[in-house]
């Protein structure tokens, strides 16, 4: 199911092409539905994969997500998490946690997982992956962490910010800070 073969296997995930599109069925505030990237052309994307509902580093990192939402719609942008759970899973485990300001996704075929190369087969969950996608659905970055450590909200905010000035920006760049200009 999920080895490459030297026929139909697509190129590997790299950044400053394409996204690999997805359909996933999702639970957001009480909906479940099917969610795809191309439902948020012309915005941001974080596209957050962490490995079960239920676990305890997750949580941390999930809940701080939500609670930055503001922050995240300030440089507009779509933050989505994803697991291999079942919306039902993500149903329940969210009524132990509340609400999230964004939607959770699940990748029960394990597929998404497999397209952005965050999926481990043997355990059968993915990794701590981060993948920040512009409006036109071209990945800018990507970051993926082992499952012991969760990943730094504010760093993700400021390489989304860093992105859109569309400048080089130097190490430890920050809003309000000099770029050296143009790229």
């Amino acid at each position: 199911m999920y080895d490459c073969c030297d026929e139909g296997c697509s190129a590997p995930l790299q950044v400053g092409q394409k996204a690999p599109d997805f359909m996933m069925e999702g639970y957001f505030k009480g909906d479940k539905k099917r969610y795809s990237l191309a439902d948020y052309k012309g915005k941001w994307t974080l596209l957050f994969f962490y490995p079960l509902d239920f676990t305890f580093v997750c949580p941390t990192e999930l809940v701080e997500l939500s609670k930055r939402h503001k922050d995240f719609e300030e440089v507009n942008t779509q933050v989505l998490g994803v697991s291999v759970d079942s919306v039902y899973s993500h149903e329940a485990w969210l009524k132990e946690l509340g609400d999230f300001n964004y939607p959770l996704l699940s990748d029960m075929t394990k597929e998404v997982s497999f397209d952005y190369n965050v999926l481990l087969p043997e355990e059968g969950i993915s990794l701590r992956g981060a993948f920040l996608i512009d409006p036109d659905g071209v990945l800018q970055c990507y970051m993926v962490n082992n499952l012991a450590v969760g990943r730094n909200v504010d760093e993700l905010l400021r390489l989304i910010r860093a992105f859109q000035t569309g400048d080089l920006c130097p190490v430890g760049w920050n809003k309000g800070k000099e770029t050296l200009g143009k790229a």
